[in-house]
């Protein structure tokens, strides 16, 4: 029997004993969900790789069934959206990377989330003393935060172009964890725990996450009716049922009017979201970013993502040196001023492209990335934060002039998901969806059992007109999202993407270079320490990193700082999921061993 067969059985078997609530006794344990999750799998037929075994499980269960890699992805979103409520779901947004078998082609669907059309532009701004929210816990508390949700017409929208099931059919599997729950670990609780301040502010998320006034403990099953009567709706309805109609107007009351508590004292600004808003939002097509890095093709996600120009960029300054051929401390010391310079250039240039006249190209044109790799001095990490590169006189020969240094504040938040998904035919998903910052708005639709976003945080906080993330009505925030599929030959060889805010795109290019450079395999490359180089005076580094690489990076001039957050005391930084495509059909999916608890690799027929 298998583990998640066993695990399914003592569901049953525990929830035989329950009564209708939402948490039911069970015996307490360090991880319960333990047991069910490897890190690395090998086989063949399919595979997947995400935070979370019942998503995982989800996902193979389509495939199985027949269904393909676009079928499967949405599948094990759903059901993230029921294990991890507080990192996903309905009421967010995301971005989708496809390779499609038959032609060969990759595309992506945009389903970030819009801003209202009644946005206007001090909308962070306290009317009473006319300086900006404080970020937090009053801003990402609040219905000013909270974007028209993308996440459903994403999914369809991916069914519609690659999938071969209907929507009701792919969130089957969602309904049934939502209906008979799923097992509390540790990391479950204390997030609840961590955001307790703010899920009490709202009685409809205190009622569902704090039941008795406390977080669900760790080895008691979590049920969310609620949400499986969502999805039911959205599986007999499809997503009009949610972008217009009753729940449309759920949506739009508790945004305009949160649920307020009594006795919270958290101010909650109310928003502008209307069922208008609702119902003009549209998941977009786009083409990919592509670069060339060590002969591979590596695609990302366009803007109003910068997750695909910043990685592009960076590869392509990376391109112009061997890191292969010099030592640990040598090609961290490149990775790093690489990262610092493609995030100058994201600060500078990148939006939405429907505001925004953003020069993709450029920045993944790889002459612009060897003049770039000229600021690199091989010997000295530079002052950061450094210059934006010129993007309208540039030929690939140093030196380059600089642009204005961009004015640039990061506010976008650690806790999103990730998930990766290939089939028996060769199609691969990547996707990377989220509500925001752990938790979301704080904000439960009463009744319907899911967080909305605060996703409008991503937004520049005070309007400035030169500013390319600046607030406008009906405009996307820029994303550092980066879900990433890389071609050997025409073929899929890798794919990736994680979670982290701002450090997704950094987890994502550290990946790459430990696996393409350093010579890690790919588990080894998803659990080695990380570090992150945003363009800021101290690089963000992981404690195991600093461990190991700090005094060998200090002779540079990097100057190291232990992750963490401003919400959480986590110290971890991303939590990737992956797939590559061996020789022969044979396929590794990899999870992370032990950041957020450790994640959830599977295959459809295992090598024995």
């Amino acid at each position: 029997m298998s583990p998640h067969t066993r695990r399914t059985s003592a569901l049953v078997a525990t929830l035989a004993l329950c009564l209708a609530g939402g948490i039911v006794a069970a015996p307490a344990v360090a991880d319960p969900r333990a047991e069910d999750k490897t890190a690395t799998a090998t086989g063949r037929g399919g595979a997947v790789s995400t935070v979370d075994p019942e998503a995982s499980a989800a996902a193979i269960e389509v495939l199985r069934k027949g269904g393909n890699a676009a079928d499967a992805a949405v599948a094990a979103a759903a059901t993230l959206g029921v294990t991890e409520p507080y990192s996903a779901g309905v009421g967010g947004g995301g971005y989708l990377v496809y390779y499609d078998a038959a032609s060969g082609e990759v595309g992506t669907i945009d389903g970030r989330e819009t801003a209202p059309a009644e946005m206007p532009h001090n909308a962070f701004i306290d009317p009473d003393t006319g300086q900006p929210y404080r970020f937090t816990p009053e801003l990402v508390t609040s219905g000013v935060s909270v974007g028209v949700p993308g996440t459903p017409a994403t999914w369809e929208r991916a069914l519609e172009r690659w999938g071969t099931l209907s929507l009701g059919e792919a969130l089957r599997p969602a309904i049934k964890v939502a209906t008979r729950g799923f097992v509390v670990d540790e990391t479950f609780r204390q997030q609840t725990l961590d955001n307790k301040v703010r899920f009490e502010a709202f009685t409809s998320t205190s009622d569902l996450f704090l039941p008795g006034g406390d977080a669900p403990e760790v080895g008691t099953v979590f049920r969310n009716h609620d949400l499986a009567a969502t999805y039911r709706l959205l599986a007999r309805r499809g997503t009009e049922a949610f972008y217009s109609g009753a729940l449309a107007e759920d949506i739009a009351a508790a945004v305009q009017a949160p649920p307020i508590s009594d006795d919270t004292a958290l101010p909650v600004p109310v928003g502008h979201l209307t069922t208008d808003d609702l119902a003009a939002y549209r998941a977009l097509d786009q083409a990919p970013t592509r670069v060339e890095y060590r002969g591979l093709d590596v695609y990302g996600m366009a803007p109003s993502s910068s997750g695909g120009t910043t990685v592009g960029e960076a590869l392509n300054i990376l391109g112009t040196v061997d890191l292969s051929e010099m030592s640990t401390p040598d090609a961290l010391h490149h990775y790093l001023e690489a990262s610092a310079l493609a995030f100058a250039d994201r600060g500078a240039y990148v939006g939405d492209p429907a505001f925004v006249d953003v020069p993709t190209a450029a920045l993944t044109d790889p002459a612009f990335g060897a003049e770039r790799a000229c600021e690199i001095d091989p010997l000295h990490a530079a002052a950061k934060p450094v210059p934006a590169g010129d993007v309208l006189s540039y030929d690939g020969v140093c030196p380059a002039d600089a642009a204005g240094q961009a004015d640039e504040t990061d506010t976008e938040n650690i806790s999103t998901t990730n998930l990766t998904v290939a089939d028996k035919w060769g199609n691969v998903a990547e996707y990377t969806l989220t509500i925001e910052q752990t938790g979301g708005s704080g904000i439960t639709v009463p009744g319907r059992g899911f967080l909305l976003n605060n996703e409008l945080t991503d937004f520049s906080t005070v309007y400035n007109a030169s500013d390319p993330n600046r607030i406008e009505p009906g405009k996307r925030p820029r994303s550092s999202m980066s879900p990433t599929i890389v071609l050997k030959d025409g073929d899929p060889f890798l794919a990736l993407g994680s979670p982290g805010g701002s450090t997704i795109i950094t987890t994502v290019l550290q990946t790459i270079v430990n696996r393409v450079d350093l010579g890690m395999t790919l588990p080894e490359a998803i659990a080695a320490p990380r570090a992150s180089q945003r363009n800021t005076a101290a690089v963000t580094a992981e404690p195991d990193f600093i461990a190991a690489h700090g005094e060998e990076l200090r002779p540079y001039g990097h100057s190291l700082t232990p992750s963490g957050d401003a919400f959480t005391s986590a110290a971890e930084i991303g939590a990737a999921t992956a797939i590559e495509f061996g020789p022969g059909g044979v396929l590794t999916a990899a999870a992370e061993p032990a950041r957020r608890g450790g994640g959830s690799a599977m295959v459809v027929k295992p090598s024995r």
